[in-house]
This record gives structure tokens, C-alpha cells and sequence, in this order.
């Protein structure tokens, strides 16, 4: 994972998405400063042209993968942040979503032990180019270590389907080649790790002319 920056929400989110949910929630009598009560079910109306502005907001990247989703595949959704099982309001909020692609909203879930991307100091996950491994940066303190580790066991980010993607990008990378600028924008997570370990194809050639 890599910090992502917050982005401003669409002109059309307000009366699209906020002020249809809010409307929803009180007519279903569902405090917002409450969570939903066990088993209701509220209107998604977070989807749609909403998930459409997302991605495009987001370039389409997975906040937690760190992966570009293509749209067609039906694998990209809105994840609440801030489930909507623990605070209604937040239901219909732009900066309470995450775009995630399914595998990793799926197992995210409600759970609240998953590092916040938009709230992510810079180099806390570290990865092995070779293995597709992610890992905690080892120069972590006792209480980010805990935090890093939960983070990759919840979302299962270092499963060996994770790590052979990861793999694949970087090794098209360096035998296609790729231009860097093509990795940056479809796998942000290897390509920064890349530039991190001085790796990147345009930093070597530099090097080796120098």
C-alpha cells in the first residue's frame, strides 16, 4: 500500500448520492450519528455514476492492491471506509470511500483494523521485487509494525496470487520494456518500491551513462 490522496468530490455527488442517502436514512427513521441497526439494508446509491467518478477520481487504482482495475471486468466497487454497519451518516459521504477492487473490499469488509490509505505515512510497506513479497518496513517502530502486519493479513495482500501479479508487472516492466511512466500509472505500488530501491530503467540507464 502507498498513501492516496483525498480527491474532491464530483459537482454532481451532492444531490446524486449525499442528499438522496440522507433522505433515505431519516425516512427509514436510521440515526446518522448511529450504526445501522443488525440486518437493515439501504439504497447504494453510491454506485453507478458515483463508482464511474470514482475510478476516474482515483485513475483507477485499487486503494489497497495498488493496481489499476479496468471498469469492464465488474471487479471495482466503493469501499466504506467507515463501515456503513458502524455509522449510517458516513453511508453517503465522498471522503468515507475507497475504490477497491472486489477482492479486497471483500475482505475488508466491517473490520477496523486496516490502515487507512488516504491516512498512510509514506514507506511503511516494503516489497521484494524478486518474490512479489510485501512486508513491513523493517525500520518500523514496535506499534506500525503491529499495525503494517494486520493490514497485510486482513487483506490477505501478501497471498501468492498478490505476489505473482506483482511479479508479472515489475518482470513486464524490465522486459517489455515498459516506459516508466506506464508503471507508475497501472501498478503505483511496484513502481514506487522500484524507484525506492533504484531500480527503475531510466534511473540505470542514467547511472551507467554517468
Amino acid at each position: 500500500m502507498i498513501p492516496v490522496q483525498l480527491q474532491p468530490e464530483p459537482a454532481s455527488f451532492d444531490a446524486n448520492v449525499r442528499a438522496k442517502g440522507l433522505a433515505h436514512l431519516n425516512a427509514k427513521g436510521y440515526a446518522l450519528d448511529k450504526p445501522l441497526p443488525s440486518g437493515a439494508t439501504i439504497e447504494p446509491f453510491w454506485r453507478g455514476d458515483c463508482l464511474t467518478e470514482l475510478h476516474k477520481a482515483y485513475g483507477g487504482i485499487c486503494a489497497y492492491l495498488c493496481v489499476f482495475v479496468e471498469r469492464c471486468t465488474g471487479g471495482v466497487s466503493v469501499d466504506h471506509f467507515i463501515a456503513k454497519s458502524a455509522l449510517a451518516g458516513l453511508a453517503y459521504e465522498w471522503s468515507n470511500y475507497r475504490l477497491a477492487c472486489s477482492t479486497m473490499n471483500s475482505r475488508k469488509r466491517d473490520f477496523d483494523d486496516v490502515l487507512d490509505p488516504f491516512e498512510l505515512e509514506p514507506d511503511l510497506f516494503h516489497l521484494d521485487l524478486t518474490t512479489g513479497r510485501i512486508y513491513p518496513n523493517p525500520a518500523l517502530g514496535a506499534y506500525q509494525m503491529v499495525q503494517v502486519e494486520q493490514t497485510i493479513q486482513r487483506l490477505g495482500l501478501d497471498d501468492p496470487l498478490c505476489r505473482d501479479m506483482r511479479i508479472r508487472w515489475f518482470d513486464d516492466y524490465l522486459n517489455g520494456p515498459l516506459p516508466d511512466e506506464y508503471l507508475r500509472k497501472k501498478s503505483p505500488f511496484v513502481w514506487s518500491e522500484a524507484k525506492r530501491q533504484g531500480l527503475l530503467l531510466t534511473a540505470m540507464i542514467r547511472d551507467e551513462a554517468q
